[in-house]
């Protein structure tokens, strides 16, 4: 059987830009191993499935090409736009039924798409010497002002501060280390930033997770999520709204994520996280 998936480039700054996601606007037919094998085939980072919910707007299930993951927020943002491309909804807020609970999303008039993430979750600070090993740099890279730390707004990811932005785009690190690290801690992968930028941003990202077979991603919505949260945190914010965090310099795909806060008597009460897409082209898989 031949099945039509779509490839839509969520976050990109220009057409080179911006991460890939596969998308399957009705999925309700396949069973989970048939989506499994299309995730594969397609071989992007994730691949969206849209089913019917009883619970919400749309269940959307997320697969790399090794396994099924909870959320993701670049698949989020190309699902919700090519919905709304297709004439399937319209300019509004939709819920989305996910393994990660179910999320808002919201869709704007200038097709930038929304999605709400998980109540932030802070967990230990790590030890930077580890930290700094499994991604060849010294020690003495990582901020002193900042601890390396998992955070999760639906994945944990460990935040990593270093001090430039020409450190982050030099490192070449140890995916092997970065995989036993990211086992022993139960983590997705690095979220690798600096505060030092190209434009007038928030922050400058690099994000690796060779456990799910993502050695680079370039836009990574749910990772930046957790780091608004976290600079928050740690009192690095001079804003809520309109954050902006850079990403996939270093792969020649440069990205740009939006993200908001909503902050109720110094606890975060809401987080989202976005941007926009652009359809490439269709793939035909068979199954």
């Amino acid at each position: 059987m031949k099945l039509e998936v779509s490839i839509v480039n969520a976050f990109g700054k220009s057409e080179e830009g911006g991460n890939g996601a596969g998308v399957v606007v009705d999925a309700n037919n396949l069973s989970e191993e048939q989506m499994q094998q299309i995730a594969k085939e397609v071989g992007l980072s994730e691949t969206a499935f849209v089913q019917k919910s009883s619970k919400a707007d749309f269940k959307v299930r997320f697969f790399t090409p090794a396994e099924e993951v909870d959320l993701c927020g670049h698949a989020t943002i190309a699902t919700f736009y090519l919905l709304k491309k297709r004439g399937l909804i319209k300019i509004g807020n939709y819920t989305q039924e996910t393994k990660a609970g179910v999320l808002n999303v919201q869709v704007n008039e200038d097709n930038s798409i929304l999605m709400d993430q998980s109540i932030p979750e802070f967990f230990e600070e790590l030890d930077k010497e580890e930290i700094a090993k499994s991604l060849n740099i010294d020690v003495e890279h990582i901020s002193d002002e900042l601890p390396v730390q998992i955070v999760s707004t639906g994945l944990k990811d460990i935040m990593i501060p270093i001090k430039t932005m020409e450190i982050l785009n030099s490192i070449e690190p140890n995916f092997q280390m970065i995989t036993e690290v990211s086992k022993k801690y139960e983590v997705v992968g690095y979220h690798v930033f600096s505060l030092e930028t190209m434009e007038n941003a928030t922050a400058h990202c690099r994000n690796f997770a060779p456990l799910y077979d993502i050695p680079e991603e370039s836009a990574t919505g749910t990772s930046n999520g957790a780091l608004s949260s976290y600079l928050y945190k740690h009192d690095k914010l001079d804003k809520m709204y309109n954050l902006v965090f850079e990403q996939g310099y270093a792969m020649k795909k440069p990205s740009e994520i939006r993200a908001a806060l909503e902050v109720e008597k110094g606890q975060i009460r809401k987080v989202k996280v976005g941007g926009c897409a652009l359809e490439v082209k269709p793939m035909i898989v068979s199954i």
